[in-house]
C-alpha cells in the first residue's frame, strides 16, 4: 500500500483527535478527584503536645483511626513552643478547608488568652470547635519525705512559714504554674514558684524534697505514687480519678479548685459545617470504642467526646476561669 500526503494528513488528524480525547478524559478524572467529598488529600492534626506524652499518644491513635475510617491519611504535626501559641497561630491562619486541624490543650490556650498581653490569634473567634477529646486530672504531689499526708496538712505548714515552701512548674504561665497560683489563692498561702524547662528536670528534686510540691497532670506520677516514691495529697478535679481512687479531691478537702488538662479538636474559623459535622461524627465514634477508652484510662486519661457547641461552651468557661486566676496572681508575660 502506498501512503500519500492525504493518508498522512488523515493519520495526523486521528492522532490529534485521540490526544484531545485523552486530555479530556484525564482532565475529567482530575476534576472528579478534586470534587470527591472531603477528605480527598492528606490532613494534618497540628499540636503543641510533647511527643511521647499521654495526650500526644492519644492524638496519634485518633489520627490513625481517622485514616482507617475515612480512607485518607491524617497525620500528627507537632509544633511545640511559646506555651502552645506557635501551633495555635499556625492553624488559625491556615485555609479553612478541613485539612489543617488543631489538637488543643484547651486549658493552656485558655490561660494564654489572659497571660499574654498580645496574641496573633483569638481562641474564640479564629477557631470552630469539633469535639472534646479527653481530660486529665491534675494532682498535688510531694516527695515521700514531706511531713504532710493531706492537703490540709500541707496548707497548715505553708501558712506557718510563708514563702518557705516551693511549687515547681514546667514554665511560667503554663497550666502547672497557674494551678499553683490557684492553690495559693484559695488556701491563702504564700509559695515560691520555681519554673523549670520540663518535668524531667524537676522530678528528681521533687522526689528528694529539694522542691516541695507540683500540681501536674497525673499520668507521670501514678506509677511513682503506687511505688511509694511520691505522695499524692489531692486531685484538682470535681471527682476522684479512677486511677487514684483513694486520693481525695481538693474540693472534698475544703479547697475550691478545678484545674485539669483538657483536650479538644478545633478547625480554622470558616471551615464548612458539613466537614465539622463529619469530623465530629467520626471522632465521637472513635472515642466510643471501649478498648481505646480502657487503654487510655489506665494512663489516667479520661476520654470524653462532645458536640461542637458543648466544646465551645467549655472553651468560654476555661477562658473566664483562668482570666480570674491570672488577674488574682498579678502575673503576665514579659
Amino acid at each position: 500500500m502506498i501512503f500519500t500526503n492525504r493518508h498522512l494528513k488523515y493519520g495526523l488528524r486521528i492522532v490529534a483527535l485521540t490526544g484531545l480525547a485523552l486530555s479530556y478524559i484525564i482532565g475529567s478524572l482530575s476534576a472528579n478527584a478534586q470534587e470527591r467529598p472531603y477528605p480527598n488529600k492528606l490532613a494534618r492534626m497540628v499540636t503543641s503536645l510533647g511527643v511521647g506524652s499521654g495526650a500526644d499518644s492519644m492524638t496519634r491513635v485518633v489520627a490513625e483511626q481517622l485514616t482507617r475510617r475515612l480512607n485518607q491519611s491524617f497525620i500528627v504535626d507537632a509544633r511545640p513552643g511559646v506555651a502552645g501559641n506557635i501551633a495555635a497561630e499556625f492553624v488559625a491562619k491556615a485555609p479553612p478547608d478541613g485539612y489543617t486541624l488543631f489538637m488543643s490543650s484547651l486549658a493552656a490556650n485558655a490561660i494564654n488568652a489572659s497571660y499574654f498581653k498580645t496574641l496573633n490569634y483569638d481562641l474564640r473567634k479564629d477557631f470552630v470547635p469539633i469535639s472534646k477529646f479527653a481530660h486529665i486530672a491534675n494532682g498535688l504531689f510531694v516527695g515521700p519525705g514531706m511531713q504532710a499526708n493531706t492537703l490540709a496538712d500541707l496548707t497548715a505548714l505553708a501558712k506557718a512559714s510563708p514563702g518557705k515552701y516551693s511549687c515547681a512548674s514546667s514554665g511560667a504561665g503554663g497550666l502547672l504554674h497557674m494551678t499553683c497560683e490557684m492553690y495559693k489563692k484559695v488556701a491563702g498561702i504564700d509559695l515560691l514558684h520555681v519554673p523549670y524547662k520540663s518535668s524531667v528536670i524537676f522530678l528528681p528534686e521533687l522526689t528528694v524534697g529539694s522542691i516541695t510540691m507540683v500540681l501536674d497532670n497525673i499520668p507521670l506520677y501514678v506509677p511513682l505514687v503506687k511505688a511509694g516514691k511520691m505522695k499524692a495529697l489531692a486531685v484538682t478535679t470535681t471527682a476522684r480519678s479512677p486511677v487514684l481512687p483513694d486520693v481525695p479531691t481538693a474540693i472534698e478537702s475544703g479547697f475550691q479548685m478545678d484545674a485539669r488538662g483538657l483536650f479538644g479538636l478545633l478547625a480554622p474559623a470558616g471551615t464548612p459545617p458539613q466537614i465539622v459535622q463529619l469530623l465530629n461524627r467520626e471522632v465521637v465514634a472513635i472515642l466510643s470504642e471501649k478498648d481505646l477508652r480502657d487503654k487510655l484510662l489506665q494512663q489516667g486519661i479520661e476520654v470524653e467526646s462532645s458536640t461542637p457547641d458543648a466544646l465551645r461552651e467549655m472553651i468560654n468557661q476555661e477562658i473566664v476561669k483562668w482570666a480570674q486566676v491570672v488577674k488574682d496572681a498579678g502575673v503576665r508575660a514579659e
